[in-house]
């Protein structure tokens, strides 16, 4: 039986390979953290446009829905571990680049777009191949912990990220923010050269292509898997849309901007944090039942700004997103790990990934232009109602609803 307790938590974060990918998440995700609110506001401030703000946001989502399943497949194909050393190093070179652009007063609609695509594509490399990789770090018996401590430094470092990245870019500009987050990135990519994974199981195909069509065969096997991503790929386009714009141009226009956002982001990040701790010592007898349930809380901040709730209510608000995406991502991450065959991980999680981001660029696009036209009470609302429905039907799949983690997964060599 998995050990749920907290100083088991503390014996394996120190292992060399947990701590290692736990100072690279964090390093990359504080970054990460600051980079959204530097695009948002420096896009905002050299445009003023919503809708310009949205189309370059979208961006490395449209570049993500192209490479991912190319990203998943050589990453089963290869090496895990290098496929996310090079992504960090491309993603270095994006941020540095917009960070550059506006250093120098370059920056432009066009330049910024293309640099955000190629961060697309970096992200689409390392995501799944990350999910891959942590199987390989880790027993199985210890894939909840690990998802616990690692979802902390993920999610937890936008508690100082996101803190220091509203007031960086209301202090010195989105210029040095960038800076700072490529820097990031090559510093992560030093660790992840570092770690020391088990032996990756490959299965021996005649190409890519034929690896697709096996990993297509067995995300489509797992009736829970498939119907939760269709739940996420509108519920991600609600919260892309908001975290990734409507939120911040939201503050723009009614509170204090990127120093407020900055203090609602980081309360989403202190909430993971309590989220991570809490992870770490439940056990629910039908962990996807309880994983949905907590979709429900997501909209929490949209509701509470669509109510003209002062800064502290939004706060609150963004503390409990926080602690409920947690506990989703804990239970999501570990219940793929156990039922897929880790020879197929990279591939499942990278049709996960595409078919949860496939409508993300047309709801951050639609926002925009809604928020312009319609104002903000409307696409507040419209966002809320894009993750209630959805989390409300998947809930009627009996997959979903009786799912434990009792099974055992195959396994591929």
């Amino acid at each position: 039986m998995p050990q749920n307790d907290f100083s088991h938590a503390l014996r394996l974060f120190k292992t060399p390979n947990v701590s290692r990918m736990f100072a690279s998440y964090l390093i990359t995700y504080m970054g990460t953290a600051m980079a959204p609110i530097a695009m948002a506001f420096g896009v905002l401030d050299l445009t003023g446009s919503t809708a310009d703000a949205a189309f370059v946001i979208a961006a490395p989502t449209v570049a993500g829905i192209v490479v991912l399943l190319i990203g998943g497949a050589v990453a089963d194909r290869t090496s895990r571990q290098k496929v996310i050393f090079f992504a960090e190093l491309l993603a270095m070179f994006a941020q540095i680049s917009m960070a550059f652009l506006f250093l120098s007063g370059l920056a432009t609609i066009a330049w910024l777009t293309f640099f955000m695509l190629i961060n697309g594509v970096a992200i689409a490399f390392n995501a799944p191949a990350a999910t891959g990789l942590i199987i390989q770090l880790v027993d199985r018996e210890d894939l909840k912990t690990a998802n616990a401590i690692l979802g902390t430094a993920r999610h937890g470092a936008i508690a100082i990220g996101a803190a220091l990245g509203g007031l960086l870019v209301a202090w010195v500009g989105p210029g040095f923010t960038l800076l700072i987050d490529g820097i990031s990135f090559a510093i992560s990519a030093a660790l992840i050269l570092s770690l020391n994974p088990s032996a990756q199981l490959k299965e021996k195909s005649e190409s890519i292509l034929e690896d697709l069509k096996l990993g297509w065969r067995e995300f489509s096997s797992h009736t829970w898997l498939w119907a939760m991503v269709l739940q996420f790929s509108l519920v991600v386009a609600a919260l892309e849309a908001f975290f990734g714009l409507i939120g911040p141009a939201f503050t723009r226009d009614f509170m204090d901007g990127p120093t407020d956002w900055g203090f609602i982001v980081s309360s989403f990040g202190i909430g993971t944090l309590a989220g991570g701790l809490f992870a770490i010592k439940i056990s629910p007898r039908h962990p996807m039942r309880l994983a949905v349930s907590m979709v429900f809380f997501f909209p929490l901040v949209t509701l509470a700004m669509l109510l003209n709730a002062p800064l502290a209510i939004i706060v609150i608000a963004a503390f409990i997103v926080g602690f409920c995406d947690q506990i989703f991502s804990v239970l999501w991450y570990t219940m793929l790990q156990l039922k897929v065959a880790p020879a197929m991980m990279s591939r499942v999680s990278a049709y996960d990934h595409i078919g949860s981001i496939a409508l993300a660029p047309l709801g951050l696009v639609a926002a925009g232009l809604m928020y312009e036209s319609f104002g903000h009470q409307f696409t507040l609302t419209a966002t809320i109602i894009l993750v209630v429905i959805p989390t409300t039907l998947v809930l009627l799949v009996k997959d979903v609803r009786n799912m434990t983690d009792e099974d055992k997964t195959k396994v591929s060599n």
